[in-house]
């Protein structure tokens, strides 16, 4: 697999750019124009007067969009400096702009020369490392075009070039420049036979994320907020059967499709920017949703994913079939629509009754395979999904929210004292049990989830699986050295067997993990350990320019260090960049009941980054804004009519 923390990624799903800092595309690696997942252009490499430019600078300029800056000396006895500038912006949508300008003294005739090439291959076979060789091109329109069994792709160029080599795949032109003056030229990459090209979700008019704004104390929460909303608009999908329904993809550049449990966790982390993405999101899994009868009568699929050294690995679409109901309940707080609760609430109650029927007359949810164990993060989901799916029922008139709670109850009363291992250091939650009743005691990220209790009416909390006590403990934990890395919380502690810093679920910091600690721990008033936390994303964030990974190395922080990129990782990740907005949104500790009429306010009182606004977030689909000051104090500055504000 090519490493791809040092790429410099442009986003619009379904089209994205690969470039390195050199900003030419020479065919190695990942580098390339793509569009759905198949490399359309690898090569385009720009030469002026016979020679590559210096490469100077380059940097993303959105989330869409590239800018490399490179210069030359053509000028006899110009000495060492350069007098033409040749600038690159390269956008996601396969469009390429070239301009020259130049700060000769004398009018300038330069030769320019654009190699172009591609394999036509998929991302899996160039991950696997058999993307094949360049495909013959042939002259076609104003450029070059391939040809192979998958498909065809062509590049277009405006002005039309002097010359169009196809053997060599060249193009070339003769560029006049007078003395500062400048020239430009377009190349566009399309693909043919794929019908009109597709719009990316995220740059419509129509994107179902409210383009929100922070302001403060600290210099990066504007950068990560924005950088965290235009990435989620870049990774956004549409369902092709039903393009009113928009999802978010998993990540670039290796999982550019939808991944169930993800996809829900990330909407769900997007609240605050409204219920359209929640809504597209839950109607496209709903479609998904097994059919009855059956053990597996209505659970939304998903694919196995690593758990670690000490698990086998677990099911998403379990998680993803237990986040379902969870989520509904909680865009109908946020403001969802009833209409479009009501057309949901089916596919949530199969949800529901696949959970009654998978525990059965037992207390535990265990893997759906005979010898799977019983994970401590299954049992939050669960515990979560049964509350909020009978306060949803409940809500909606419906039946059975009387027996998830009894459930509930039943599964709290057992976690407390069957799931709690007993220690010195005032014990640890474990992170499964075994067919045989043996306890899996190594501490990891994955408990954070047990804080992560779910929204209820009037701005309350769903009760968690643990006691105040263990709660408490609990947070110790995640506030210590062996989890707090200080860039983030680490998948698994640094004491644990196994531990690897870069493993993903082995000690590499996930930050959908940590965003889900920090909330959590906020919410249950362990603002200390929270803001730990909180700081140290925010450090790293500014690392990695704003624009988060799914995970980083979970190398412990000093003075004068910076997070180790994980050469795997995607960037933009969608949990990332969700996180990036529940992290923010923590501060002021946003709990609507639009039902209700309320919107209750919790905010950090220890206020860790300072005075912190946040505006065009959406409650009822209408901006809401709010600010909290450094005593901690939050302050309502816009809202929907109506609306009664609570503390």
């Amino acid at each position: 697999m090519p490493p791809a923390h040092t790429a410099l990624v442009c986003v619009a799903l379904p089209g994205l750019a690969i470039s390195t800092d050199q900003g030419q595309l020479t065919g190695r690696g990942l580098e390339g124009f793509y569009r759905a997942g198949r490399r359309v252009l690898s090569r385009c490499q720009v030469r002026v007067a016979g020679r590559e430019p210096t490469a100077i600078q380059a940097r993303t300029t959105a989330a869409d969009r590239a800018r490399f800056v490179g210069t030359l000396r053509v000028s006899p006895g110009a000495g060492p400096d350069p007098d033409v500038v040749v600038e690159r912006t390269r956008h996601a949508d396969g469009r390429e702009h070239i301009t020259l300008r130049s700060a000769a003294a004398r009018p300038l005739r330069l030769p320019v020369e654009v190699a172009l090439g591609t394999d036509l291959a998929d991302l899996g076979a160039i991950a696997s490392g058999r993307a094949g060789p360049e495909l013959p091109a042939s002259v076609h329109d104003s450029g070059l075009r391939w040809s192979g069994p998958g498909g065809s792709a062509s590049v277009t160029a405006d002005p039309a070039p002097t010359d169009a080599l196809a053997s060599a795949g060249l193009l070339r032109w003769d560029v006049e420049l007078p003395p500062g003056g400048a020239a430009s030229l377009e190349l566009r990459v399309q693909v043919e036979g794929a019908g009109p090209p597709l719009r990316a979700a995220g740059r419509a008019a129509t994107s179902p994320l409210a383009t929100a704004r922070a302001t403060g104390d600290h210099p990066g929460v504007g950068a990560l907020l924005h950088t965290s909303v235009e990435d989620l608009q870049a990774l956004l999908l549409r369902d092709p059967a039903h393009p009113a329904d928009t999802h978010l993809a998993a990540g670039v550049p290796w999982r550019c499709g939808m991944a169930p449990a993800e996809a829900l966790a990330a909407a769900r982390m997007t609240l605050p920017l409204g219920t359209r993405l929640v809504a597209g999101t839950l109607r496209t899994l709903a479609r998904t949703q097994l059919p009855g009868p059956g053990a597996l009568s209505g659970v939304i699929p998903g694919p196995r994913r690593d758990a670690g050294p000490h698990l086998p690995p677990s099911c998403t679409g379990m998680e993803a079939t237990l986040l379902f109901p969870v989520l509904l309940a909680e865009a109908r707080r946020w403001g969802l629509p009833e209409r479009e609760t009501e057309e949901l609430l089916p596919a949530a109650e199969r949800c529901l009754s696949w959970l009654r029927a998978a525990v059965g007359d037992g207390t535990y949810l265990s893997d759906p395979h005979p010898v799977g164990p019983v994970r401590c993060e299954t049992q939050a989901h669960a515990h979560r999904a049964a509350l909020l799916g009978a306060d949803l029922l409940d809500a909606c008139g419906r039946q059975g929210g009387v027996e998830l709670r009894q459930w509930a109850g039943r599964l709290r009363t057992a976690f407390r004292r069957e799931f709690w291992i007993e220690d010195l250091g005032g014990g640890r939650p474990a992170a499964a049990r075994t067919p045989d009743g043996r306890l899996v005691p190594h501490l990891g990220a994955a408990a954070a989830h047990l804080l992560d209790t779910g929204l209820l009416g009037a701005g309350d909390q769903a009760p968690g699986l643990l006691d105040r006590v263990q709660t408490e403990q609990l947070a110790r934990l995640l506030g210590s050295p062996a989890l707090d890395s200080g860039w983030g919380l680490r998948g698994l502690g640094v004491r644990e067997a196994g531990h690897n810093p870069f493993g993903h679920r082995a000690g590499a910091v996930r930050v959908q993990e940590t965003a889900v600690a920090v909330a959590g721990l906020a919410a249950a008033g362990y603002e200390k350990e929270a803001g730990s936390l909180l700081r140290g994303v925010m450090a790293a964030a500014e690392t990695f320019g704003h624009r988060l990974p799914e995970m980083y190395a979970g190398e412990q922080r000093t003075d004068g260090s910076a997070p180790l990129p994980h050469p795997a990782a995607c960037r933009p990740a969608a949990t990332a960049a969700a996180a990036g907005v529940l992290l923010l949104t923590t501060l002021a500790g946003v709990r609507p009941d639009v039902p209700a009429g309320t919107v209750t306010l919790r905010p950090v009182r220890s206020a860790p980054l300072g005075e912190v606004g946040l505006t065009g977030l959406r409650i009822a689909g209408v901006p809401f804004s709010v600010r909290v000051s450094r005593l901690g104090l939050a302050m309502v500055e816009e809202a929907a009519g109506g609306l009664q504000l609570r503390t």
